[in-house]
């Protein structure tokens, strides 16, 4: 398929086919930022790892030209820093055995601009040649501003594919901001333990970002560590390493709903727990 940035690029590790590698994608994670997807859409890697009828696809929609620079990074152009992130994404995709990583190349401003569609409208051919099962993007209480471009932007991609070929689950996932917030019921937990050393291989690579000044390798295993332990307070651990994800599958399959009541609702119902339990242990009526 034609990508529409001059710099795009479509990697597929096995060297197969682009249609093959395409057509037998079962999870597809869309992220913003090289790395975004090996935090946040680990499940969906592991889920296909190995695998021969199951297979993640990625999706990374910015270029990484305003990546944070220290160290041996520091005096890097905004060009070959682009080009080191490129790599490094390419290097995640071999490791982690996806059928196919695309690289959009958009720069940050126009996935954040509400009047362009171009990013949905690619997103939408890469869904029709994929046709996932399960879908991973960034949630929409994320507070990172291009995140949310890109999961507006998967959302209405997802709405413009028929209802039938649609994917049966979309998850939003964690990456600048936790969902340790959510409601437990609210909460989809995915199940990532048993394969840490895959996961801190995955998170290492990107040597760029580590060693220019951001831990992302520790603090993604300690949240996913973290989520684990405290996701009950009166039971012992059941797992190790939890993600947790935002259910989108409703916004998915209904383009009536609208996505800010959707995350709004969620906010409420926290809001209606955490008065709850104050309530109770303050002797007062909730």
């Amino acid at each position: 398929m034609k990508l529409r940035n001059p710099k795009a690029d479509l990697f597929i590790p096995d060297s197969s086919p682009a249609a093959t590698a395409l057509a037998r994608t079962t999870h597809l994670g869309i992220g913003a930022h090289q790395d975004d997807l090996e935090i946040m859409a680990f499940h969906g890697i592991l889920e296909c790892y190995g695998k021969p009828d199951k297979w993640f696809t990625g999706v990374t929609c910015t270029n990484g030209a305003g990546s944070p620079r220290t160290g041996v990074y520091a005096d890097y152009t905004d060009d070959m820093m682009q080009a080191v992130r490129r790599k490094e994404q390419r290097n995640a995709a071999e490791v982690g055995g996806y059928s196919a990583m695309f690289q959009l190349d958009y720069p940050s401003g126009i996935t954040k601009d509400v009047r362009n569609p171009a990013l949905t409208d690619e997103l939408a051919s890469i869904l029709e040649a994929t046709q996932p099962d399960i879908v991973y993007t960034h949630n929409p209480a994320d507070k990172h501003d291009t995140h949310l471009a890109v999961t507006v932007a998967a959302i209405a991609a997802i709405r413009k594919m028929p209802l039938t070929v649609r994917p049966d689950k979309v998850y939003g996932c964690e990456v600048w901001r936790d969902l340790d917030w959510l409601p437990d019921q609210r909460k989809v937990s995915l199940d990532v333990s048993g394969r840490d050393h895959l996961a801190s291989a995955l998170t290492g690579l990107f040597d760029s970002q580590i060693s220019g000044g951001k831990r992302y390798d520790l603090a993604t295993a300690g949240r996913r560590r973290a989520n684990a332990t405290y996701f009950e307070s009166h039971g012992v651990d059941k797992t190790d390493q939890l993600i947790f994800a935002m259910d989108l599958t409703p916004l998915a399959h209904d383009n009536t709903m609208d996505t800010m009541d959707y995350v709004l609702g969620l906010i409420d119902e926290l809001k209606i727990d955490v008065k709850a339990r104050l309530s109770a242990r303050l002797g007062r009526s909730s």
